[in-house]
């Protein structure tokens, strides 16, 4: 049973579109979403540097683009169920077909820019705690007033909050904490922050038309499959607010049987997790195009 996932933000690095661009019809296609939403991907994904693609308006679309462009290069696959960490969520309502592709774009350029708004109310950001106990490091969020936005699984949680908060949480760490990592994000998304931003998205997705998912839509809310567009939805415009649960969506996984794991481009933080948590299954991250034929042979055997 494959699983086909997609990245969150901070995944993005200068450049890294450039080898896609030369797949067949690619270009083509990143100009047409460009028109449509306002905002020059190819220039971001190949050329602009890495202060420009930190840009929560920027890097959103840039991400959704990616991991559709490079899914598509896999051919007309058929998962056992798809899942995205944080915007990654819409971009496995792209794979799922509760939206078109030129829908999910437009949604996610409408999500960026209103996170955006409300990221520049306060100065805020995350930064993810390696290693320790799951409930000691929350317990001491708590205390320090921050919000664990991602429970990512494998050891792995992502505190938000302020600036203020961030840096006495570097000098604080929980018990058990080797490392404090901040992450190339320009706000604290998933919490309270994002507030202002989930009544615009609401209005967005007023104007979309969504189908019921092809296969499991395993939710970051908290890794129920889901089976209904309209709740599909009405997930991706909460969960900006809302913390992830990617521990859930792997237990999910689990249960559902999954054999192999496949990330779309840029791959490799998902993977990783999926390594620690999901021993036995076999991962691969779509990096460049050169990762294509091994993929394929996972899809061959497992989808």
């Amino acid at each position: 049973m494959l699983v086909l996932v997609a990245p969150g933000q901070g995944a993005q690095t200068p450049g890294f579109l450039t080898p896609w661009l030369e797949l067949p019809g690619a270009a083509d296609r990143l100009g047409a979403w460009s028109d449509a939403i306002g905002l020059d991907l190819a220039h971001y994904g190949t050329q602009a540097d890495a202060d420009a693609i930190r840009d929560t308006a920027v890097a959103q679309p840039l991400l959704v683009a990616a991991g559709i462009l490079s899914a598509a290069a896999l051919g007309d696959i058929v998962p056992g169920a798809v899942a995205g960490h944080s915007v990654g969520e819409i971009t496995a309502a792209a794979y799922a077909g509760v939206l078109d592709d030129t829908a999910a774009l437009t949604l996610v350029r409408k999500r960026g820019l209103a996170m955006a708004e409300a990221a520049a109310i306060t100065e805020t950001g995350m930064s993810a705690l390696l290693g320790g106990d799951p409930e000691v490091s929350v317990a001491h969020l708590q205390k320090l007033g921050l919000t664990p936005a991602n429970m990512n699984g494998a050891g792995q949680i992502v505190a938000a909050g302020t600036m203020e908060q961030l840096a006495a949480l570097n000098d604080d760490k929980p018990e058990g904490v080797r490392k404090v990592v901040p992450l190339k994000v320009a706000g604290a998304f998933h919490t309270h922050h994002m507030g202002p931003a989930v009544d615009k998205l609401a209005e967005a997705a007023k104007e979309l038309v969504s189908a019921d998912p092809k296969v499991a839509y395993v939710s970051n809310k908290d890794g129920k499959a889901l089976t209904t567009g309209a709740e599909v939805l009405e997930r991706l415009v909460g969960q900006v607010a809302n913390p992830v649960r990617w521990d859930l969506c792997m237990e999910t996984f689990k249960e559902l049987g999954v054999t192999a794991l496949i990330e779309a481009c840029p791959g490799g933080t998902l993977t990783g997790l999926a390594k620690r948590a999901l021993p036995g299954v076999k991962t691969l991250a779509l990096k460049t195009p050169d990762d294509l034929d091994a993929a394929r042979e996972l899809v061959a055997e497992h989808a």
